[in-house]
This record gives structure tokens, C-alpha cells and sequence, in this order.
């Protein structure tokens, strides 16, 4: 049963937020399951502990139920409800669990690296998605992770270190910049900054930052890191798209804009356990190319977790 903050009734949307989303959803549902409280999740790093023997450490204290898309993955609990700081039990500090949201943990698995894959994330702090790809790359290969200000160098480098990362190199740039790098990838991950819309159940800030201009900038943005992210890519290479937001111009008229300049960009059919709602194929008088129904648009009401967009591309 989803808890509501206690200053629901307080928090205004702004009446061109509330069209919107009224236009693309069922606003009730979403904005009840917007203002709850997010279920805590964790991902297990199986490149320091097995699954079984992190949950024989934590299951006296904690229970667990498994996220049924993510086999490292169970949403965590307080056996008698009375404690949510997961974060600081001595198996998170040992780098043994990442706390990580559930929808979080798709675009590493539909990226599906290997072991000797050399992969790129293009916008990779805090790490998250990092350490996942890493883990199933057994720390094997290389992995590039990428981000564009030196603040944000500091968690993505704490959180790699402290979970036993030793197959990444870290990057200080814009992600357009390696079209000059010369490099060929297996697998790319473009997680682009976004409005965040998908989060707001855990960020309320985003109610107020909201504005349509903020958002059509990110679009621009975003169609030049996929853009360079397809073009790093070799032959039967792959991409993966993701945000957590949930507008139409930061994820179908992305992925639009690139199957239609590239003849070469496939979409692939994402096939997991999971609830899932149909692409958005118009919006604004936009129409959209019909292969985005292979992409996977996750509202917070789906699965009671963030929203989550993510496309599977393929350059053939």
C-alpha cells in the first residue's frame, strides 16, 4: 500500500504541468503514486558477495523481495518497519549492495554486456548503472565512464571504488566530444540528463523546476548525445536510451529523430517481467515513427517505482 507524504495536500503542480500529463496518462493515478513514498531497493554487487550470502548477512534484520526483472535486485525492508537507512549498514559501506531504484536497474540489463565488450557510459555519474554494467562484465573488458563536470567526478569515483570496480576508466568531458575520440564500442549506454519527471517521489523539487522550455532544450541536448553515442558504436553494436522522465520530447522524439536520420538504427523489442505502458506515438501535433511501440515507457503507477523510458537500438 503506497504511503503519501504528509504535505500531499500542500504541493501545487502548475496548471500547464497538470494538462499535460492529463493529456498523456490518467493524472489521478499519477499524481497519487507521484506523491507517495518510493519503495528502498537494492542491487546486489555480485563482484564482491553472492546473492545468497549478502542475504544471509542482512535477512535477520531485513526483509527482501525480489524485483522480478533483476536478479541482483530486491526491494529491502525493516522487519519491524522502524528504520529506511539502508544506506548505512556496514554490507552498503563494504561495497556488498548498491542502493539503487528498481526501474534504475533496466538499462544495464537491456544493454547486456560482456565480459570482453569495450563499453561506454556516457553520462555515467553517480554510478549506479556503472557498477551494474561492470558487474556483468565480470570487470573484464573496458568500460569508459563518462561524465561532464568534475563535481560529479566524486561520486562516480567513490562509488566505483567502493565497489571493487577495477575495469573502468573515468572521463571528464561532454559526451559530444568522443565523436573525436576514434574509438569503435560494443555497447553504448546514453542515460541523458533529463527533466526527471519520472523522480518526483523522490525529488518534489521537480514540480517546481518544470517548464516546457526547460524541456526542449534537454531535447536538443539529448538528440546530440544518442547522435554521437549510435556513431561511437560498431557494426551490430548496441545502444541503449534511457530517462527518467516522462516527456514525450526527451524520449520518443529522441529516438525518433534517430531512426529516421539513420537508416542503419534498429530498434529492438525489449522483453522483460515487467509492467509496461504503450510509447507515446503523437503528442503536439508530433507524429512519431510506429517502430517506437519496441520502446519500454514505465509511469511511477506501472510498477509503483519511478517512471523510467528506455530504447534498445541496434546498428546494423
Amino acid at each position: 500500500m503506497q504511503k503519501s507524504f504528509l504535505n500531499a495536500d500542500e504541493i501545487v503542480f502548475k496548471p500547464r504541468f497538470i494538462e499535460r500529463y492529463s493529456n498523456l496518462t490518467d493524472w489521478e493515478e499519477f499524481k497519487q503514486c507521484s506523491l507517495s513514498f518510493l519503495r528502498r531497493s537494492i542491487r546486489v554487487n555480485t563482484l564482491k558477495i553472492s546473492i545468497k550470502e549478502l542475504k544471509e548477512r542482512i535477512e535477520k534484520n531485513w526483509s527482501l523481495e525480489q524485483i522480478p526483472w533483476c536478479r541482483e535486485g530486491f526491494w529491502i525492508e525493516h522487519g519491524k518497519k522502524e528504520r529506511r537507512d539502508v544506506g548505512n549498514l556496514i554490507e552498503h559501506s563494504l561495497g556488498y549492495f548498491y542502493l539503487q531504484e528498481a526501474a534504475s536497474m533496466i538499462p544495464p540489463i537491456v544493454l547486456e554486456p560482456k565480459p570482453d565488450d569495450i563499453v561506454l557510459d556516457v553520462a555515467a555519474s553517480p554510478g549506479s548503472k556503472t557498477t551494474q554494467i561492470a558487474q556483468y562484465m565480470q570487470n573484464k573488458g573496458i568500460l569508459i565512464a563518462n561524465d561532464y563536470t568534475y563535481e560529479r567526478m566524486k561520486p562516480l569515483s567513490i562509488n566505483l571504488q567502493r565497489c571493487g570496480v577495477t575495469n573502468a576508466i573515468i572521463t571528464l568531458m561532454e559526451g559530444q566530444w568522443f565523436k573525436k575520440s576514434g574509438i569503435e564500442f560494443d555497447k553504448v549506454l546514453v542515460d541523458a540528463p533529463c527533466s526527471g519527471t519520472g523522480t518526483i517521489r523522490k525529488s518534489l523539487k521537480t514540480i517546481g523546476i518544470w517548464n516546457p522550455d526547460m524541456v526542449r532544450r534537454l531535447s536538443i541536448t539529448q538528440k546530440q548525445l544518442v547522435e554521437t553515442g549510435f556513431n561511437l558504436l560498431k557494426e551490430n553494436g548496441t545502444l541503449v536510451y534511457s530517462t527518467c522522465s516522462l516527456e514525450p520530447e526527451e524520449n520518443e522524439e529522441v529516438v525518433d529523430f534517430l531512426i529516421n536520420k539513420y537508416e542503419n538504427a534498429k530498434l529492438e523489442e525489449i522483453k522483460l517481467s515487467i509492467k509496461r505502458s504503450p510509447a507515446i506515438l503523437e503528442f503536439e501535433n508530433k507524429k512519431y515513427n510506429e517502430k517506437i511501440k519496441k520502446c519500454l515507457r514505465i509511469w511511477p503507477q506501472d510498477n509503483d517505482t519511478e517512471g523510467f523510458f528506455i530504447a534498445k537500438i541496434r546498428k546494423s
